[in-house]
């Protein structure tokens, strides 16, 4: 793909989601830097109805324990206990919706949350790194919701594992077949 003038449109045509990711990753001051970038997302009423929970290092291993208490069998126990080794920094997507908003229902709170996080995966990917947002059913698990301090009143949404692409994973894809996916009610366009 050519790069074009624009490193924003470039960013937004390169990002894949990497499902393999090793050091480094972003240091606390970097990140806080993007989250704070990718807090400007678009949010009717401005609510922020998120919080991020950054798990690095030994408590990576720490949230394994706690993904594989959660397992149904110990296969997949010990499966779950890997899982957040697979990158330096997991980032914890926790939405906090504000209940009966006079102006900004539930679902569109919920669309701000993945729409910051859509935002930091792309400001991630244009400072170097990459990332890959996972979920499963121990977003729901009580243990791991009690292991990561989230209320019953907020949604657990899964982890953005953040990192640096492996060389080897990056791989070609076909752009999508968008002008099938536009309606156009106008004349003159």
């Amino acid at each position: 793909m050519t790069r074009s003038p624009n490193p924003v449109l470039d960013a937004v045509l390169t990002r894949r989601s990497a499902a393999r990711l090793t050091e480094p990753a972003p240091g606390a001051a970097d990140l806080e830097r993007l989250v704070q970038a990718a807090a400007t997302a678009p949010d009717h009423g401005r609510l922020r109805p998120w919080r991020l929970v950054a798990v690095g290092g030994e408590e990576r291993a720490r949230l394994g324990d706690a993904l594989a208490e959660a397992a149904d069998t110990p296969e997949q126990a010990r499966h779950a206990a890997a899982k957040p080794l697979r990158a330096p920094l997991l980032l914890t997507i926790v939405h906090r919706p504000v209940p009966d908003h006079p102006k900004v229902p539930e679902w569109e709170q919920l669309v701000a949350t993945t729409g910051m996080v859509t935002t930091l995966s792309l400001l991630l990917h244009s400072h170097g790194f990459a990332s890959i947002w996972r979920t499963g059913p121990a977003v729901q698990a009580p243990l791991v919701r009690k292991h990561l301090g989230v209320d019953g009143d907020e949604q657990l949404l899964g982890w953005l594992y953040v990192g640096t692409r492996i060389a080897s994973d990056v791989a070609a894809r076909r752009p999508p077949d968008t002008p099938a996916r536009i309606t156009w009610h106008t004349a003159g366009i």
